[in-house]
């Protein structure tokens, strides 16, 4: 009997810990625009790398 309650309290704070990261990360992600941003970025700077050797 207080095993199966410890089971059910295990998986509910399982879900709520797997919910509260999910929400973490749509809080935290970075937009779009950010991210082609740097990836311009990055691309510019290998390029100035190939031309330099």
């Amino acid at each position: 009997m207080i095993a199966k309650i410890w089971q059910k309290l295990g998986l509910i704070i399982l879900i709520i810990a797997c919910l509260f990261n999910i929400v973490i990360k749509i809080v935290n992600k970075i937009s779009l625009q950010q991210e082609m941003e740097d990836a311009v970025s990055y691309v510019q700077t290998l390029e100035e790398d190939e031309r330099k050797n």
